[in-house]
């Protein structure tokens, strides 16, 4: 399974910018797809995770009221629409994959496939 991220840029506070993954090769074997960041200084942390095929989205508490994680099948695509942007979501977005369909957040040790990362600045 490979993960391709892309969408990622220099933002203004406020603006919005939605982050693609497209997954490609073995795709049947994927249970949960999701989102994870790595800011400067910090360790990697997730944002959201969505199932595979079917089911609703998952998010960190403090990021559920500002973004979204979608997918669509056809497309083999995960999107992350991130709005009303601000300084300290800047980081490195990574897109995950794991072989188990989880109903919650995915975490580091549970991530079978890793996506490059796509680096979000926002400027104040």
């Amino acid at each position: 399974v490979q993960l391709q991220a892309s969408g990622g840029g220099l933002m203004q506070a406020g603006n919005s910018l939605r982050l693609s993954c497209i997954v490609s090769g073995g795709t049947n074997t994927i249970g949960t797809v999701g989102w994870f960041r790595q800011a400067p200084g910090k360790e990697r942390e997730p944002v959201a995770a969505i199932p595979w095929r079917g089911g609703i989205g998952y998010y960190v508490d403090s990021l559920k009221a500002r973004f979204t994680i979608s997918r669509d099948n056809a497309k083999k695509t995960v999107y992350l629409q991130m709005n009303s942007l601000k300084p300290e979501d800047t980081a490195v977005y990574y897109c995950a994959a794991d072989s188990r369909r989880r109903v919650g957040l995915m975490y580091s040790f549970d991530v079978d496939y890793w996506g490059q990362g796509t680096l979000v600045t926002v400027s104040s």
